[in-house]
């Protein structure tokens, strides 16, 4: 299954680039937070720097590749063009940046300002950005899983902005005490992870991983079974949890466990189908994650069963299999495909047939790629490490992080110096003939 592509869509470069550059500057903060924290960073999952290192992660990392990845996904997968796109850019990044930067500080410092501050920006960010994917894709046919996904994924963003905002209203002491506080965390994290990464993930990968990895693909039958049965159950086990049934709560949430690892299973099935002669970085990235969930399902397993139970080292580990292991590690790798293809695609406009784009692969040396994703490997064991053994491993961890995420920055500015490069050329070429007559 392989959506119909229409690369004439494209957004202008600077809309998507300005979120991918962002995204690992955001993982070094992280790192430096923890070189700053130490140890006890990593006492319980409840800290402040915990919670501003996670949001680092979630709000700051991962949320700004993925939409910035929607910009140019929905255009050319999808064929919704959104109004003004390089404008919905700007003001939904600078919302972002700002309202990550404020929660990360709000939680450290514990500043009542700073959270509201940040809730209200994020909140305006991420409507006038879901406001224009919805305008957009309204007039769009739900034709492929990829599309019905998309839709289904920017649902749940939604469900999940609208749950923090009232958690963070709720923590700074605005809210009524009647309402379940430690439900309502856990419904926001399910949507966040779930109903919103997993299901964009998923939707982005059924197009992905069969063009990019060359392997065999998903079966449309899976793929809105998987995505129907992942929103449906969140749907279910979100009002039981809420409602205060943890017997059926726990079933509900083993199904959803049972839908996650099955499409991790599955993706890992692929590709060992692939037609690759050997993988390269971007396949070993998905590997990767796919792997870390099915550990990270492994481990809630053993929590809640009572065999781990009690023990937060588990939990902070559990924690990070999904959320670096998993998401992260996988946005690296279509990191290294989408941004050559985007310096290749418009470079290609550019050139109008006159002057031919380069070849993806010259967008970033392929060795500075399999250095990155192998310093970005080395960063998740070591972080694995600091969740069980903290004292020792902590400090380690954070300059891991640091110098993972520093650079995956220096090769995406080095795709974007080789656009520049190539561009001017392209203006060169183009100005010769007039020069000449």
């Amino acid at each position: 299954m392989q959506a119909l592509l229409s690369f004439d869509q494209a957004p202008p470069f600077a809309a998507p680039f300005r979120f991918f550059l962002t995204a690992p500057a955001f993982g070094m903060l992280a790192g430096a937070l923890l070189l700053a924290s130490g140890p006890d960073a990593l006492a319980s999952r409840w800290t402040p720097a915990a919670l501003a290192l996670t949001h680092l992660v979630t709000v700051g990392f991962m949320l700004q590749a993925m939409l910035g990845a929607l910009l140019q996904i929905m255009p050319v997968v999808a064929g919704a063009n959104l109004l003004r796109p390089l404008l919905v850019a700007r003001l939904v990044h600078a919302s972002l940046l700002l309202g990550a930067c404020l929660l990360a500080g709000g939680f450290l410092a514990q500043h009542v300002i700073a959270l509201q501050a940040a809730a209200a920006l994020l909140a305006a960010g991420l409507l006038i950005f879901v406001t224009a994917a919805a305008h957009a894709l309204h007039a769009v046919p739900t034709s492929s899983p990829t599309i019905r996904g998309i839709k289904l994924a920017l649902s749940g963003l939604s469900v999940t902005t609208i749950l923090g905002v009232l958690l963070i209203y709720l923590l700074v002491g605005e809210g009524g005490s009647e309402l379940p506080f430690l439900s309502l965390i856990a419904v926001h994290l399910a949507w966040g992870l779930l109903g919103w990464g997993l299901v964009l993930l998923s939707s982005v990968a059924f197009v992905v991983v069969p063009m990019f990895q060359l392997t065999p693909p998903y079966s449309d039958r899976f793929a809105r079974t998987f995505l129907s049965a992942v929103v449906g159950l969140l749907i279910l086990w979100s009002v039981v949890e809420l409602d205060g049934w943890p017997s059926v709560s726990l079933v509900l949430a083993g199904g959803l466990l049972a839908a996650t690892a099955a499409f991790a299973g599955l993706t890992l099935h692929l590709q060992r189908l692939s037609k690759r002669p050997r993988f390269d970085a971007t396949q070993q990235c998905w590997r990767v994650a796919m792997l870390s969930t099915l550990a990270a399902c492994m481990l809630w397993l053993l929590v809640n069963s009572g065999a781990a139970s009690g023990d937060e080292r588990w939990v902070l580990a559990s924690g990070i299999l999904v959320l670096y292991g998993g998401f992260m590690t996988a946005i690296v790798g279509m990191l290294y495909k989408i941004a050559p293809f985007l310096v290749w695609l418009h470079l290609q406009n550019l050139g109008a047939g006159r002057v031919l784009a380069p070849n993806m692969n010259k967008v970033i040396p392929a060795v500075h790629i399999e250095r990155q994703t192998l310093a970005h490997f080395l960063s998740l064991l070591v972080l694995l490490a600091a969740a069980v053994w903290p004292p020792w491993f902590a400090y380690p961890a954070g300059l891991a992080l640091v110098a993972a995420n520093a650079w995956l920055l220096h090769n995406l500015l080095l795709a974007v110096a080789f656009f520049r490069r190539h561009r001017l050329a392209i203006d060169a070429a183009h100005l010769k003939p007039a020069e000449q007559g």
